[in-house]
């Protein structure tokens, strides 16, 4: 056993200190990034925010949505080759998602073999510590040295290193921030998400890749602080969930208001509209896609309702408008620019929630 006591921090411990700044307005920030990677050797221009390979969020309807605003999807496992053939989407904004399994080698295969125009794979597990998950990225990058490989997921700078140096061109950093995720719960492991992204975008740009901020984003000054703290992607899940484009089921509920209609002679209620939404290790994911949760394993996610959000586009527009907003704070004419213009100030609090329910 051994302990780290230096202090490592997550979003709820830093603000970003506003800095003198000559943008007179947000319309005036570009959020474009150019990337070029390192082993596929493609350049990737858009705004660098991903959309989870979640049920509810990795679907073909959030990724058409997302792409019309220059957006990235990763999509969910579950899609199998027949689900391809009538979708008309963007190869520049969707990454196909993958496990380390012999079956999902296989589909992964059959998908990039009848759509050799697809550009972007994700091999994704929760743990992207294991000997065999290094082997699998390698056996990847050797068969598709053309295509653009994201792996993960890692939160220390050893292993970022280690699934570059096996071929992944974008690594997905975070054990545990998720809202739906349980795994600290269940086995104690993590990493605070604001020092993992910094300690792995270090060891990621010293190398010549990128990294992704997967997870722990609450609202749009999160999504700034993933990259002020250097993220080159922030991948989003329950901020991109509830939304007509996921597909999910609505559930509609019924409640007392506790008011009395006198004209009517009743009880006035009011209707409440909730999806729902879960971690891909929960219960209902296993239960949905494997068959239940194996013996030898335990559930390491929730499944919540959250309200319905309409359509997407309106969620989308206010999180590009506070990023927008950050980097006018700071004085930052271009997201490229946000890290180097962010300086973090440790606090004890927010902002104030004495009306926040």
């Amino acid at each position: 056993m051994r302990m780290e006591s230096d202090i490592k921090l997550d979003f709820k411990d830093v603000l970003i200190r506003p800095k003198r700044s000559n943008l007179s307005s947000r319309k005036n920030v570009s959020l474009d990034r150019t990337y070029h990677f390192k082993y596929s050797n493609k350049e990737w221009n858009g705004i660098p925010i991903m959309g989870a390979n979640m049920d509810g969020v990795g679907t073909f309807g959030v990724a058409k949505e997302m792409e019309k605003f220059k957006l990235f999807t990763c999509l969910v496992k579950s899609y199998n080759i027949d689900d391809f053939q009538h979708q008309q989407l963007n190869p520049d904004y969707f990454a196909i998602s993958t496990g380390i399994g012999k079956k999902d080698y296989s589909r992964l295969q059959q998908i990039l073999r009848e759509n050799p125009n697809f550009q972007f794979i994700c091999i994704d597990v929760a743990n992207g510590y294991s000997e065999a998950f290094g082997d699998f990225v390698s056996k990847v990058r050797k068969e598709f040295p053309k295509h653009t490989i994201i792996a993960g997921n890692v939160v220390t700078a050893d292993m970022t290193q280690e699934l570059i140096l096996r071929g992944a061109d974008i690594i997905k950093v975070g054990i545990g921030p998720g809202s739906v995720c349980t795994t600290r719960i269940q086995t104690g492991v993590g990493y605070p998400q604001l020092s993992a992204i910094m300690e792995c975008a270090d060891a990621a740009h010293g190398l010549g890749a990128h990294i992704i901020a997967d997870g722990g984003c609450t609202s749009p000054g999160d999504v700034a602080k993933a990259f002020g703290a250097g993220a080159d992607f922030v991948m989003l899940g329950g901020m991109l969930a509830g939304h007509d484009e996921g597909g999910g089921k609505i559930i509609t509920e019924t409640y007392l208001t506790g008011l009395f209609n006198e004209e009517l002679n009743r009880p006035e209620y009011d209707k409440r509209q909730f999806v729902e939404f879960y971690g891909m290790s929960s219960d209902t994911a296993m239960d949905k896609h494997h068959g239940g949760v194996a013996d030898y394993r335990s559930s390491e996610g929730r499944t919540v309702r959250i309200p319905y959000r309409g359509p997407l586009a309106k969620t989308v527009k206010n999180i590009l408008g506070g990023l927008r907003s950050t980097c006018t704070y700071v004085g930052a004419p271009t997201l490229k620019q946000l890290s180097k213009c962010t300086t973090f100030v440790r606090v004890t609090k927010q902002f104030n929630d004495v009306f926040v329910e």
